[in-house]
């Protein structure tokens, strides 16, 4: 029931006219602008909240042994999906992030808070229930990265606390034949290994457009629609069509609807075989870059076409290690990664970190808000300014020789005068093209005068969203503002991308909007020169700016403003 077979790309650049169905409808944020049709498979349900009341005649000692003993078992299914993920799914980071969970299963101070329960007289279930609801506070409260992970912390405890009494853990169900799945949301543990031969779609009630299953979907080229209130309330069965496009999920949809929807997916599918540089109807060049995390990313951006890197998160070196990674272990990451795209740009972004990512050998303190507090480029201007020197002294050593051009630029930059100061750092190792994120509104405001200090900019639509309205990026329940189609975020960019052109300097695009092919045309419209995504991306994007003459993206962009 899959009209024209799984989607691969969008060929319009503006939005898609919604497909027509008022009854039956559910609205959410759409990931990608496919669709999809098949039979609704819910998520299994997590255990219901285990009782508070003591066990008559309940032994402290056996139910702690208890509790650990289904958190023993927590891990080894988690290791084992690991392994099946890493050896015969070939998928690395699915596993890398399985093992981590693996590991925050056997956590010692779990284990200190279980048993601290269990000698207070509760049950094994009980105490691991308020163990890692604990957890989850201080890790909400924290917001940005750390709050990112509360999901996480969520699906360890529903394992757990099923394993405890005894019931299957949840999951991702496994009917027959393909299905549209339906979750609260997915965490690691589940999307890690989806048969995505049989998953249509995904539709989850909860997420943003960063949320984990967000970015699985992107990635992948599923269509998923997220934050859809009611998606639970879909039964096992019913059949649905899933417009990413248009953020809709349709009950029962008619023939009529899944024509048209089979049509549009067969238009994106002879969309996406174009290849070439990114370029508008006109001949504008508009350069597609790709977002990636190391070297291990490489060979991904270049099959998709990219032209080169627009945002390199050098953080994948810091994050998990005790100790600072050594300048040459740096070079080679850096130089594995300028290899494989010779002849064309690598924008690499300074070490992103802070209260909200932290990192063992970085002890900031507590914060009261860390996603407004001490991160990225604010970490390094006083006490650990030695971190930041030795990753640009690793990067310039890097670039010596290397057929790629580097671009350096730093994240959280608020005004001009940050700039300045980045500059002057860079340039003092030899570092050429220097740039700043425009992610903080006032950076937007003042872009003029920061632009006369940096040779580029970089848009971080995701934090520059959050911050303008507000609104926590990692909340799902928050979702409807975490849109960068919202004019407030596009009068910002349309700020930038004018001072960019005032100036004749590059203004480019690295957060998740960049990867929407019908946004694609307005952000071209509204100054921006690059856009940097997922590679998987790309196509989709490029096929959207062909649509597109450098005039007509300017139209659009004055329409979405107002």
């Amino acid at each position: 029931m899959n009209p024209g077979g799984r989607p691969q790309g969008e060929a319009e650049g503006a939005p898609a006219a919604p497909l027509t169905q008022d009854a039956g409808r559910l609205r959410g944020l759409g990931v990608g602008g496919a669709t999809a049709a098949g039979p609704v498979a819910r998520m299994a349900a997590r255990p219901p909240e285990p009782s508070a009341t003591a066990r008559p005649g309940a032994d402290p000692a056996q139910e702690a042994a208890r509790a650990e003993a289904a958190l023993r078992a927590v891990a080894r299914e988690l290791s084992r999906r690991a392994g099946v993920a890493r050896d015969e799914l070939d998928r690395p980071e699915a596993a890398d992030i399985l093992d981590a969970q693996a590991l925050m299963a056997e956590d010692p101070s779990l284990l200190a808070g279980i048993g601290e329960r269990t000698a207070a007289g509760l049950t094994a279930e009980r105490a691991v229930f308020e163990t890692f609801g604990h957890y989850r506070d201080m890790l909400a409260a924290s917001g940005g990265y750390l709050a990112d992970r509360v999901g996480d912390l969520d699906d360890l405890a529903a394992r757990a606390v099923a394993a405890a009494t005894g019931v299957p853990m949840p999951g991702v169900p496994d009917p027959p034949e393909p299905f549209v799945l339906v979750a609260l949301d997915l965490a690691p543990a589940d999307t890690a290994l989806l048969d995505l031969a049989k998953v249509l779609a995904l539709v989850t009630q909860e997420g943003g457009p960063t949320s984990h299953t967000a970015i699985l979907a992107r990635a992948r080229g599923i269509p998923a629609v997220v934050g859809v209130a009611g998606a639970l309330d879909l039964a096992d069965g019913t059949p649905v069509l899933v417009d990413a496009a248009a953020g809709t999920v349709t009950a029962n949809p008619t023939p009529r609807l899944l024509a048209a929807a089979a049509e549009r997916n067969r238009a994106r599918e002879r969309a996406a075989t174009a290849t070439g540089p990114g370029r508008t109807a006109d001949g504008v060049p508009i350069s597609l870059l790709a977002n990636i995390g190391g070297p291990g990313d490489v060979a991904a951006a270049v099959a998709a076409g990219a032209e080169g890197v627009g945002l390199f998160r050098t953080e994948f070196l810091y994050l998990g290690c005790t100790t600072p990674p050594t300048l040459e272990t740096q070079v080679d990451a850096y130089r594995a990664v300028l290899d494989g795209f010779p002849g064309r740009r690598v924008v690499a972004r300074t070490l992103d970190a802070g209260a909200d990512k932290p990192l063992p050998f970085l002890p900031l303190g507590s914060e009261p808000n860390p996603a407004l507090g001490v991160r990225g480029l604010r970490a390094f201007r006083g006490e650990y300014r030695e971190l930041l020197d030795t990753q640009l002294a690793a990067l310039a050593k890097a670039a010596e020789g290397a057929a790629a051009e580097l671009w350096v630029m730093a994240p959280m930059i608020a005004d001009e005068n940050d700039a300045a100061w980045f500059a002057e750092q860079a340039r003092a190792h030899g570092l050429r093209m220097v740039g700043a994120m425009i992610e903080v509104p006032s950076a937007a405001l003042r872009a003029g005068p920061l632009l006369s200090q940096v040779d580029f900019v970089s848009l971080g639509t995701n934090d520059l969203t959050q911050y303008t309205l507000a609104a926590d990026r990692m909340m799902g329940s928050l979702g409807a503002l975490q849109s960068p189609w919202h004019p407030a975020v596009l009068r910002l960019i349309e700020l930038t991308g004018t001072a960019g052109r005032s100036c004749g300097k590059p203004v480019g695009v690295c957060g998740e909007a960049a990867a929407d092919p019908r946004l694609a045309p307005v952000l071209v419209g509204l100054g921006v020169t690059s856009l940097s995504m997922a590679p998987s991306a790309i196509p989709e994007v490029r096929a959207a700016l062909a649509e597109h003459t450098l005039r007509q993206c300017r139209e659009l962009a004055r329409a979405a403003l107002r």
